[in-house]
């Protein structure tokens, strides 16, 4: 494990005993945690994103307000469902946000995740579908959006334009080089890992996979990892792709902690998720020792490069803050880390 950060839902609304989450207080405490964990020397912090829901819908101006407040936390997304993107307009967008970091942003797309309503992206506007998932109108966009980052050009130029004319066909701008490589997709089972490895962009894996073995999610995520990169060697692009996977990983050192999450430690689970039999993987939460010896044996995240841990944002920022602070200094440098300040 090279790098570890955090993975939030972004979930805001009534906390319970009276209490409520504004959508504005999740997004100022999510800059706040940030700011917090750059000082500590984490490595990232990333959003799911969610439409029709009380998360994370809009991330950009998010992403664009951390980077603008810190100095090396790596920015991103994990992750953004195409279906409901203008290509051309996230082109541009997340140009932006990795010039405003300086080559910070790790911009995770894919299909997306179930839902709370039925193809919201067609109330975006995004029609023409086959696929009942919309499957192929992701990749569609993915596809638009990559030629974008990659600086082809899309409209043709005025020559009588009093802006600078010219013929030809003009890209999107701004355009951030290097940009292409700080790209990823979310993959969910082996066949779409195999064609992010093709394609030549960086693998995301969440905690669920929509394939069903009978092997421990572990073992058959670190299968997914290999695919990816038996893939992306087959298609000869050049480098190491990077590969982050996500975890629920909490340190219990408190008797809060304790109250929050002891006892939730549980295994593998198998069900059904947007019609498809999947793999649920199991969530960490024991004293420190005890995660180190069960980390270890997970053969997925010795795999990785990057690990998410998924955090309840709605505890606040500074319970988040101690939970990462916990993990950075007791945690994490069994499992290969080098932090820098912590």
């Amino acid at each position: 494990m090279e790098r570890f950060g955090t993975l939030s839902f972004g979930h805001y609304g009534p906390l319970g005993g009276g209490r409520t989450l504004s959508a504005g207080d999740s997004m100022k405490q999510a800059i706040e945690l940030a700011q917090g964990m750059d000082e500590l020397g984490v490595d990232g912090t990333y959003f799911r994103v969610h439409h029709f829901a009380r998360q994370q819908a809009s991330p950009m101006p998010l992403l664009a307000a951390i980077a603008a407040t810190t100095k090396r936390i790596e920015v991103g997304t994990g992750v953004i469902d195409m279906r409901y993107e203008n290509p051309l307009a996230l082109a541009e967008e997340a140009a932006a946000v990795d010039l405003i970091s300086d080559g910070r942003l790790a911009l995770g797309v894919s299909r997306g995740s179930p839902e709370t309503v039925l193809r919201g992206y067609e109330a975006f506007g995004y029609t023409g579908s086959t696929d009942p998932r919309g499957a192929d109108l992701a990749r569609d966009h993915f596809a638009t959006f990559l030629r974008a980052i990659d600086g082809e050009g899309f409209a043709e130029r005025d020559p009588h334009s009093p802006f600078g004319g010219g013929t030809g066909l003009q890209a999107v701008e701004p355009q951030s080089p290097g940009l292409r490589s700080r790209v990823w997709w979310g993959a969910g089972n082996s066949e779409s890992a195999r064609w992010a490895g093709t394609v030549g962009v960086n693998l995301m894996s969440s905690t669920l996979l929509t394939e069903a073995s009978g092997q421990p999610f572990d073992e058959l995520q670190a299968q997914q990892i290999e695919t990816f990169r038996t893939a992306w060697r087959d298609a000869g692009h050049a480098g190491k792709p990077r590969v982050s996977v996500s975890r629920s990983i909490f340190p219990i050192t408190t008797a809060e902690e304790h109250m929050y999450f002891g006892g939730r430690q549980d295994g593998d689970q198998i069900g059904v998720i947007d019609g498809m039999r999947s793999t649920f993987g199991k969530t960490y939460a024991a004293e420190p020792d005890v995660l180190v010896e069960q980390l270890l044996q997970d053969a997925a995240i010795r795999s990785a490069d990057t690990l998410m841990l998924t955090i309840p944002s709605q505890l606040g920022v500074a319970f988040n803050l101690r939970v990462v602070e916990c993990f950075a200094r007791y945690v994490a440098p069994a499992l290969g880390w080098v932090g820098t300040r912590v």
